[in-house]
């Protein structure tokens, strides 16, 4: 048992984002700055879109296998579709995830230049309503993405509006995630230590328990928002711009108590990255004579992504 306070990452508002922006824009930075996490309550996705997708979710992931199957596409990385069960294995682990998923990306228009790296959506003919709903969801995330990026640019000293034209367009991917039921002995975790590839990620089912972040000093803490809350934790690649001002922390998601084994975990993770072909340069700002650039050769974001995705072997 943790001796850890569950509230070790205490829940901030959004609505603070209005009434007081200095004054969120400090405390969300620190909380980046402190657990590479924050836990975000009032962050104003409809309560309704959720519980549809929460429903499609669960239905679709109760499909026969076979038909699950067909929306898996080998060799483009997970990208979009379907990811079966024991496929994704985190950097350097010895057991894959206990977990299957589908990804829904950007829409873009016909002959748009970055089509060749972010294909079309999939879309299963049932359940109904699953594209309408997760399409909405996605906007949705976006447009809470872009509201948490400007006050993380005011954090760090940058104009309100910097990341606008570094994510516009960009390559963010919407994962639906089932960690379906396991054996009191399963090996594994359902889903191994790791930190995320993108800029930020905002996810919603975490009241789950089971999300741990690793501390500082090595220790495993909890995270438990609560009900309805968004977790949303620092990437590699905005670790990488802020030359580690701002943490990419390592997390996983552990087995439940053995009594709650035979139960399935859902949740929906945000991943909102930069355009595929934005240079992440480190910020001149976020270099000192105490912090020496880490990264004096910059790379696109399209580079970074497909060198990560090798390394958790979902790109050959």
């Amino acid at each position: 048992m943790l001796d850890t306070p569950v509230s070790a990452v205490p829940p901030l508002s959004l609505l603070e984002d209005q009434s007081d922006p200095e004054g969120f824009a400090r405390d969300f930075g620190a909380s980046f700055e402190r657990y590479g996490f924050a836990v975000i309550a009032d962050h104003g996705i409809d309560q309704a879109l959720i519980d549809r997708a929460w429903a499609l979710t669960a239905a679709f992931f109760d499909e026969p296998l076979a038909y699950k199957k067909q929306f898996h596409i080998p060799g483009q990385g997970g990208a979009r579709g379907y990811t079966p069960f024991g496929l994704e294995i985190a950097k350097d682990a010895s057991e894959h995830d206990l977990k299957e998923f589908w990804h829904v990306g950007r829409d873009l228009p016909a002959g748009h230049r970055y089509r060749a790296t972010m294909p079309d959506n999939l879309w299963p003919d049932r359940p109904e309503g699953f594209r309408e709903t997760f399409t909405a969801l996605f906007a949705e995330f976006d447009r809470v993405g872009a509201r948490l990026l400007s006050a993380i640019a005011r954090h760090l000293g940058l104009a309100s509006d910097w990341f606008v034209d570094p994510v516009e367009n960009g390559n963010s991917v919407l994962r639906l995630l089932h960690y379906p039921p396991i054996s009191a002995d399963a090996p594994g975790v359902r889903a191994g230590a790791h930190e995320d590839i993108n800029l930020i990620t905002l996810l919603l089912g975490a009241e789950e328990a089971g999300l741990e972040l690793l501390d500082r000093d090595g220790r495993w803490l909890p995270i438990a928002p609560p009900k309805g809350a968004m977790v949303v934790n620092v990437g590699d690649m905005l670790q990488r711009l802020t030359n580690h001002v701002l943490p990419s922390t390592t997390h996983r998601v552990v087995n439940p108590p053995v009594e709650r084994r035979g139960l399935p975990r859902y949740s929906m993770p945000f991943f909102l990255h930069l355009r595929p072909d934005f240079e992440i340069r480190t910020l001149p700002g976020c270099i000192s004579a105490d912090r020496p650039d880490r990264y004096p050769q910059s790379i696109t974001a399209d580079e970074y992504l497909f060198q990560r995705l090798r390394e958790i072997g979902l790109l050959k």
